[in-house]
């Protein structure tokens, strides 16, 4: 079973979908139809990104009559907001490691 880290980036890997989500967080909520005009690609295949956003976590559906409105779930990215953090501190301390030991060879 694919971890949560797993199945964002996967998620996020595809560039329709991700700007798809990106417009999504940019300008709120939006039905199909406004994503569709904007996305260059046809509805059913829209819809079929939305679908993987929202299996994701990433998006949340509304239903009002007829239309179904999307929104951005930011807390969704919270496992690679911690995973991007733990890898920032890991480099971080490698090149903290590697100054020292250039300053060291200096001397």
């Amino acid at each position: 079973m694919p971890n949560a880290h797993d199945v964002l980036f996967r998620t996020l890997a595809d560039p329709t979908r991700r700007a798809i989500f990106e417009r999504l967080c940019r300008h709120g909520e939006q039905t199909v139809g406004a994503l569709t005009a904007r996305a260059g690609v046809s509805q059913p295949a829209v819809s079929k990104h939305l679908m993987a956003l929202k299996q994701a976590g990433l998006v949340r559906d509304r239903h009002e009559g007829r239309q179904t409105h999307y929104s951005a779930q930011l807390r969704a990215l919270a496992p690679l907001l911690d995973w991007t953090s733990k890898m920032t501190g890991f480099w971080q301390g490698r090149f903290d490691d590697l100054e020292d030991l250039l300053k060291r060879m200096d001397q």
